[in-house]
């Protein structure tokens, strides 16, 4: 049995916590202050802890016996989560899309004796494990578009979204700058640039630039391939009025203040889908050709509990992640790629599930 901490009891936490522990593989300890999410985890039988991951020595001695940890907390908390798993000897794994963090923890990694795996989520994680294994049909790669989207099901108001997992997550992507391969040349991309319109079963969806989603997907392709990009898809009309927000009204310089209107003026939205779309146009025996790989799925009842489509598919792929590493299918110590995984060896563990 693997003893696993996951430091973290919001919405994705606790969906992994939940999936880790049905699996009866794992024994799972969840950690977080607060003390209200603890309560109602506990009610599943799983083992919780209160915890301030800001308290180095409490943090340290949370992990000290655990074989692996996962951080389903705030990307600017990671790095010391990072530091602590290097001390401990405990691998590590995370869901940030926060470029700067993962750097980071890169180089925390480089000279610890276990493995360090960040941005295990959807986007990034899921994502580039997919556009990369497409890719490897290509003797030649012109482009690499990937677009995925966390919606809600039934749009009502102006911005036709509804908060479905962490709104600092949500306005890092939408603020930071966006990796991609542009002319062969790696570069940095405004975010919400790049706009455009493309429909899928009849219905139509923007996308633009948000940054983080391609994990290192531009470092492994540079130099193979002409264009590479990440965008989110969204309903039309939501990118123009982010701008206004961001932009116009400088809320990109006041995120905590436009977390807080989110958050009260956005419900949650336990009807939701996430939209998947994978294109990939290259060479192969000499012929020029296009490879697409697109899913949407549906929010779902899993063990008798309701969960979102975001909720499964970001805890089941890094749960999927975890299940690959405990039974050798990844490095044993060191920084690892999401690119490393392949989307075979994934898909066989039931955590991936979700995403057939």
């Amino acid at each position: 049995m693997t003893n696993i901490i996951i430091i973290g009891g919001g919405k994705i936490g606790e969906t992994a916590a939940f999936l880790l522990h049905h699996s009866g593989n794992y024994k799972v300890t969840i950690a977080d202050a607060n003390l209200a999410s603890l309560k109602k985890i506990a009610e599943e039988g799983i083992n919780t802890i209160s915890l301030d991951v800001n308290n180095t020595e409490l943090l340290e001695n949370a992990m000290q016996k655990m074989d692996v940890v996962l951080s389903a907390c705030p990307y600017f908390l990671n790095v010391q989560i990072a530091t602590a798993a290097a001390k401990t000897s405990t691998h590590y794994f995370d869901l940030t899309e926060d470029v700067a963090a993962t750097h980071s923890i890169r180089e925390i990694a480089k000279d610890a004796e276990v493995s360090f795996m960040p941005q295990c989520g959807l986007a990034p994680g899921f994502i580039s494990i997919a556009a990369y294994d497409l890719t490897k049909a290509f003797d030649e790669l012109h482009t690499v578009k990937l677009r995925v989207g966390a919606l809600p099901q039934y749009p009502t108001n102006s911005l036709k979204y509804n908060l479905t997992w962490s709104t600092n997550g949500l306005i890092n992507e939408y603020c930071n700058p966006c990796d991609a391969i542009v002319a062969g040349k790696r570069k940095d991309v405004a975010p919400l640039e790049g706009y455009e319109k493309f429909s899928l079963d009849g219905i139509e969806y923007e996308a633009f630039n948000t940054s983080g989603g391609l994990a290192s997907l531009a470092e492994v392709l540079e130099g193979k391939v002409q264009n590479l990009d990440y965008k989110t898809a969204r309903y039309p009309g939501h990118c123009a009025i982010m701008k206004v927000l961001l932009f116009e009204l400088n809320f990109a310089n006041k995120r905590e203040l436009l977390r807080d209107i989110l958050e009260e003026a956005l419900p949650f939205a336990p009807q939701d889908l996430v939209l998947i779309f994978i294109a990939v146009t290259g060479k192969i025996n000499g012929r020029f050709v296009e490879k697409v790989f697109t899913k949407k799925i549906f929010n779902q009842n899993v063990h008798g509990k309701d969960f979102t489509a975001i909720q499964l598919t970001t805890a089941g792929s890094a749960c999927a992640a975890i299940d690959l590493k405990v039974n050798g299918k990844l490095a044993k110590k060191g920084f690892i790629r999401q690119e490393e995984v392949k989307l075979e060896d994934l898909m066989k563990s039931n955590f991936a599930r979700f995403y057939k």
